[in-house]
């Protein structure tokens, strides 16, 4: 019996929880600086009063980076990028590895193709998943982009990532590593349903209807399709999220008084500010990542496979 090719041999759930954790981080890598300015732009404001103290005003996303290297040095867009990584190889594995396999467990027997319903509900219980095991990864890497420094005489509050978890467990008790978890997995259920079911569902139908191969174009554009139609959704979100994250203790009794003083004292727009780096950041990062995502598997297949192979 003919064996299959890596091509055409389903990736198992190792390798794919693998391959996602490694191209989430490669994605990172390539796009932190645009993820920290979009975390400066939406906590702009929150504090009127250090706001007026600061000397700092971003505009924009350029601006915004050119400002704070101006001001902080190059390395401030990449301040937290080491708890950045640390999230991705455990929120990306979970989110976007097990995707397919949650989706399977979801679907009926017997089907041949998932609804568009157990696609969300898929994308919903693995996001859901993985805020919960990277919460804490994500609180220290929001504290460090969020937090301004200007050099070797500046005050830092963390001294490093293993500090930073420590002094957050320290001062706020270990539910401070857990701080805005609620918020976060709406979020990220939100955003993880606008990215898989959206890459499923356009990579699917290019597919179907014979439009483009399963090779890089079609990654490219459904990726695309799936970082703008996250950003649409998730930003009023994220913004919250960040902010009550960011937040020190006794500012916000909770994500919904978060919220409501968000659209008292700023409006309504409020909830879309750091949209555009937002999607530059997320429309790229989508790209980088189900691309790499995509060869990753096909590798790895083939690795497994010469290992497999009696000769």
């Amino acid at each position: 019996m003919v064996g299959l090719q890596p091509s055409e041999r389903p990736p198992t759930t190792a390798v794919k929880f693998l391959a996602a954790g490694t191209a989430a981080c490669f994605a990172d890598l390539l796009t932190f600086p645009l993820d920290t300015a979009k975390v400066r732009l939406q906590i702009q404001g929150e504090n009127q009063a250090a706001l007026a103290a600061r000397s700092a005003q971003y505009r924009g996303v350029l601006g915004t980076i050119l400002t704070m290297v101006r001001t902080e040095g190059p390395r401030s867009l990449y301040s937290g990028l080491v708890a950045g990584l640390q999230r991705q190889m455990s929120f990306a594995s979970i989110r976007i590895g097990l995707y397919d396999s949650v989706k399977q467990f979801y679907t009926p027997k017997g089907s041949d193709h998932s609804s568009i319903i157990t696609r969300i509900l898929a994308g919903c219980t693995t996001g859901a998943m993985a805020v919960t095991c990277a919460q804490p990864t994500d609180v220290v890497k929001i504290r460090f982009q969020a937090s301004m420094h200007t050099g070797p005489g500046g005050n830092r509050k963390y001294s490093g990532t293993m500090d930073a978890y420590r002094t957050i467990a320290r001062e706020e008790g270990v539910r401070g590593l857990w701080k805005g978890i609620l918020p976060n997995i709406t979020r990220n259920a939100i955003v993880n349903c606008g990215e898989m079911v959206t890459y499923d569902i356009i990579k699917e139908k290019l597919l179907d209807y014979h439009l483009l191969t399963d090779n890089f174009p079609c990654h490219f554009v459904s990726a695309f399709g799936a970082g703008f139609c996250a950003t649409l959704v998730a930003s009023p979100v994220d913004v919250v999220k960040t902010r009550y994250m960011n937040s020190p203790p006794g500012q916000y009794h909770s994500p919904f008084n978060c919220m409501l003083k968000m659209v008292t004292q700023e409006g309504p727009t409020a909830f879309y500010k750091g949209f555009t780096p937002s999607f530059l950041r997320l429309g790229s990062w989508n790209v980088v990542m189900f691309v790499t995502y995509e060869q990753m598997k096909r590798a790895l297949m083939k690795v497994q496979m010469l290992r497999d192979s009696p000769f």
